[in-house]
């Protein structure tokens, strides 16, 4: 399955994916610099963490008017899968193809830790690779991780099960302890945690493997 990662100025998590999904996988990986207009024959598309543009403004304000975010709003729509992590689910709210915000932490604080996870449905791609597992642990590292969403958007994403994982302690005082939400399709994901970082057991966990398993067929 041919991945394309997207890279921001200021993208710092790009080529952690890379390993991931080409060298732990064997998948073909393209970069795509945040210039390009063109996905080609890409077929997911990953918004990576780290801080696009120096997280001027605000996280993801500036990257969503970039080429590569308007093709790859583009691939959405087409029912194609999009994963954004940390700062690509910033960017995904930011872009639209997401609900709600990420706005500062609760305590004001970056938290850079682990959390445990539970996770909410099991029937789509990004996690039916974790067969009946209910919780995980992963690494977050943000200052910006806080999920908002009004009333009526967050009884829309409960209604809809497009909560994904939910924190089992609040770290950032996200609204109901979401840490990842998918559109109503279920082919884009944006989530804070980095399962990119709990991949490769050389690092100590295999959490984050689990998502990338049964996304790319594994």
């Amino acid at each position: 399955m041919n991945v394309g990662i997207i890279v921001f100025p200021g993208s710092n998590c790009d080529r952690d994916m890379r390993w991931v999904t080409q060298g732990l996988f064997g998948q073909p990986t393209r970069m795509i610099w945040h210039q390009d207009r063109d996905l080609g024959d890409v077929e997911v598309v990953v918004v990576p963490g780290g801080f696009s543009y120096g997280d001027y403004l605000r996280c993801g304000a500036i990257a969503r008017f970039s080429p590569a975010m308007a093709a790859t709003v583009d691939h959405a729509r087409a029912g194609k899968p999009v994963l954004g992590v940390c700062n690509g689910f910033q960017i995904l709210t930011e872009v639209g193809l997401l609900p709600g915000a990420l706005v500062r932490n609760r305590d004001l604080h970056f938290i850079c830790d682990r959390v445990d996870l539970t996770i909410e449905r099991h029937d789509l791609p990004w996690t039916q690779g974790y067969g009946d597992t209910a919780t995980i642990t992963l690494p977050i590292a943000h200052g910006e991780g806080q999920y908002y969403a009004d009333g009526d958007t967050l009884k829309t994403l409960e209604d809809q099960g497009q909560v994904i994982f939910r924190y089992c302690t609040n770290p950032n005082g996200s609204v109901g302890n979401i840490a990842g939400i998918c559109n109503p399709e279920g082919n884009v994901l944006g989530m804070m945690p980095h399962p990119e970082r709990a991949s490769d057991a050389t690092l100590g966990s295999t959490d984050g493997w689990g998502l990338f398993a049964g996304l790319l067929g594994f």
